[in-house]
């Protein structure tokens, strides 16, 4: 006979479950293109199979081979949740074929686990093998939080910066105490009581992140597709007509302009928001929702960057300079060295500085 408990667990797993169906649904939807929304889909798939898996009536009742593969995806899991955190907090993040091998890795490593606890064999193996299982969530707990860190003052976009801190936050504490609860239990398994606490835990942070989706949209989280680290190096970003009449902000706008074209503050080692509101004497809010809003930028190492590109754009196309190495026309256009230029250049233009160089004083 069913408990008040049971019935209250049931209601919250079937809220839980449409929840993130509908948060799926409505990502495929809106941002088919978007790493980062691609990789909440498969987070919010693999939170569908989580939910039903850890439900008191699937744990004690299916019989255990069955459930082996629902573990595996649970377990899994981390893997995906330290993935989006890479794709919501950097715009240039593109999937690769290890992150896909890391995620079967894992899971195989609890199917290795769960077929070993079904023949009672090999103990000394499983020791390892559940001593590795115990590792996973905090090592993708750390990578998450560092993925975090790493590019959460670059970001431009406000209201994506608070989300993600929080789906950090709750989704690192989350990982650490349910694994400390499954830990102290001999079986593996959460009691009615934990359990129940787990869904509703769960069922929280998914509303807060859900109740963000609808009120913002996908596309103020998740740019379409991850773009070039610039948008163009033939020229730099230019400040856009102001949207309504606002002379702060156009006052603003036309320091900026003088910082970035006149001044090239671009070149500066170590440019960040922070000392670039502090150069403008503004408040760092003001001049993120500026690049943001007004410009158009997302994250403001790629704005810059798309001065510094411009610059030794120009400076490769140059028949005077031709002898002038590149590396010196990275250092001068403000990169600290030649692999990140490297790499940007090729992104933004699809050719490396040398290949553009050639191309642009063949006919010189």
């Amino acid at each position: 006979m069913a408990t008040p408990l049971t019935l209250l667990d049931a209601l919250l797993r079937g809220t839980l479950l449409a929840l993130l169906l509908l948060m799926a649904a409505v990502l495929r939807r809106d941002r088919p293109r978007s790493p980062a929304a691609l990789a909440g889909v498969a987070l919010a798939l693999g939170q569908v199979v989580q939910t039903v898996g850890a439900a008191p009536w699937i744990e004690q009742n299916l019989p255990f081979v069955w459930q082996m593969p629902l573990i595996a995806v649970s377990v899994a899991n981390v893997v995906l949740f330290w993935l989006f955190v890479r794709a919501l907090f950097d715009d240039a993040f593109v999937p690769r074929p290890i992150h896909a091998l890391a995620w079967g890795g894992v899971a195989l490593l609890s199917l290795a686990n769960c077929t070993l606890a079904v023949t009672q064999g090999a103990w000394a193996l499983r020791e390892v093998t559940v001593g590795l299982q115990r590792a996973v969530p905090l090592l993708f707990a750390v990578l998450a939080a560092q993925a975090a860190a790493r590019h959460w003052r670059a970001d431009l976009v406000e209201q994506r910066r608070r989300l993600r801190l929080f789906i950090v936050v709750t989704g690192v504490t989350y990982t650490v105490v349910m694994l400390a609860a499954r830990m102290a239990s001999p079986s593996g398994r959460l009691p009615p009581l934990l359990a129940l606490v787990d869904v509703a835990a769960m069922l929280a942070m998914i509303a807060v992140v859900a109740w963000h989706l609808l009120r913002l949209g996908p596309s103020e989280l998740f740019p379409q597709a991850a773009p070039a680290v610039a948008a163009a190096a033939e020229t730099a970003p230019e400040p856009a007509p102001p949207a309504g009449p606002d002379p702060a902000e156009e006052r603003l706008a036309q320091a900026l302009e003088r910082a970035m074209v006149g001044e090239r503050a671009y070149r500066d080692e170590g440019l960040s928001v922070a000392s670039l509101a502090t150069r403008l004497a503004v408040p760092e809010y003001r001049l993120r929702r500026l690049i943001n809003q007004r410009l158009g930028h997302r994250n403001f190492n790629a704005y810059v960057n798309g001065y510094r590109l411009a610059e030794a754009s120009d400076a490769l196309a140059d028949p005077q300079r031709r002898d002038l190495p590149v590396l010196s026309i990275a250092l001068e256009a403000g990169f600290q060295s030649i692999g990140p230029f490297n790499r940007a250049f090729k992104a933004a233009t699809g050719l490396t500085p040398t290949e553009f160089r050639r191309e642009k004083l063949a006919d010189s």
